[in-house]
């Protein structure tokens, strides 16, 4: 099966094997977001992936 490389694109592989993504949702209509919000935003977020969906999405 082919993996799905649009997808594979947006994530990132730590040293340790973390799978980690940006957070979606803040490329705009962000000036009514407070402060706080858009800082929270702007973190990564480290998915749980199951061995199937690693395969599928990583290779």
């Amino acid at each position: 099966m082919k993996s799905n490389k649009s997808y594979s694109k947006r994530l990132r592989v730590t040293k340790k094997g973390k799978v980690v993504a940006r957070t979606p949702g803040h490329n705009h209509f962000n000036a009514k977001r407070s402060g706080g919000e858009r800082q929270r935003r702007k973190r990564a977020d480290s998915l749980n992936m199951t061995s199937q969906d690693r395969s599928r999405f990583l290779n």
